[in-house]
């Protein structure tokens, strides 16, 4: 398998370490060695840009932690991430000289979702939303409150609202509408309302010009938006709905996001399928099907237009 990096020659020098250790591995199905091998080759890839890690003796917690953010901001499933993690800790443990004890699952500064399979309703309630932000306000976390409304109002990616500074949130106000670079580089341009305007000013009267909004200075971005993911899962016992057995998670805002959306278009009139393209197109994506899985709250007849 090819695979192209910023950092080649970083990349080579990892791989090489990589294949030293593989060349000693006795364990494990043809097909089982062939799967951890490439999702090493992945992680060296990521190691290279992302960290200019030199050594894959000293990988850490962090690294895994970082891994799992930007899997998680490319929609990987909770499958795929599981298993690269496992390859990952088998391969470390194979190595030699490991410098650190990579943390478990459960040990990590991050939620993994649970395995699952076909569409699964992630959404949020309206109820649970607005119990949400109150709550912040109580806990005073205004800037969770803040990244809540975005992603629910206007359908933005974890990753992207951690990369909103001063600059990018005036542009906003001025033309109500965030212009944001998601996945793969690409910009896109969402419009906002009244409630993330309102938001957005709170935050600049506090963020230093040419800062990030809800990045603290000396606080890593992995570790940001760890720490929102932790209050999520912290805060869920009190917010979610009675009986609701709905998974909670920053990215089900965005699925709230995406059936709104769907819906409202349908109820204007498009299409099945232009309401889906249209949909795609706001979540960052191009193709009409990738919205399938945000849709998993609508009934098959509404979504599939049959």
């Amino acid at each position: 398998m090819t695979i192209k990096t910023k950092n080649p020659g970083i990349y080579q020098t990892l791989i090489a370490q990589l294949d030293k250790t593989a060349r000693h591995n006795r364990q494990g199905s043809f097909r089982t060695k062939e799967r951890y091998y490439e999702a090493m080759q992945r992680f060296c890839r990521f190691l290279s840009e992302e960290y200019r890690l030199q050594k894959l003796a000293n990988i850490n917690g962090k690294h895994l932690t970082a891994y799992v953010l930007y899997m998680q901001e490319r929609e990987k499933s909770a499958s795929t991430i599981k298993t690269d993690l496992a390859a990952i800790r088998f391969f470390n443990d194979k190595m030699e000289r490991a410098k650190y004890r990579l943390p478990s699952n459960d040990e990590l500064a991050v939620e993994l979702e649970r395995r699952r399979f076909g569409g699964v309703d992630c959404t949020w309630s309206v109820r649970e939303f607005h119990r949400f932000l109150a709550t912040c306000m109580v806990d005073g976390h205004e800037d969770f409150a803040a990244i809540a409304c975005l992603t629910w109002y206007a359908g933005l990616r974890i990753h992207e609202c951690f990369r909103i500074d001063t600059a990018t949130a005036e542009q906003a106000l001025r033309e109500n509408a965030i212009t944001i670079k998601g996945k793969g580089g690409k910009v896109r341009t969402a419009p906002i309302n009244e409630s993330i305007s309102i938001e957005l000013k709170k935050l600049l009267s506090v963020t230093p010009r040419g800062h990030k909004l809800f990045v603290p200075d000396g606080v890593s971005t992995d570790i940001a938006i760890a720490r929102l993911q932790q209050y999520i899962y912290k805060v869920r016992p009190q917010i979610q709905d009675e009986d609701s057995i709905r998974p909670m998670t920053h990215h089900g805002l965005r699925h709230s996001y995406a059936a709104r959306t769907y819906q409202e278009l349908i109820d204007g009139g498009l299409s099945p399928l232009s309401a889906s393209l249209r949909v795609s197109q706001l979540l960052g994506h191009e193709r009409p099907d990738v919205p399938r899985g945000y849709l998993a709250s609508i009934p098959k007849d509404g979504a599939d237009g049959k």
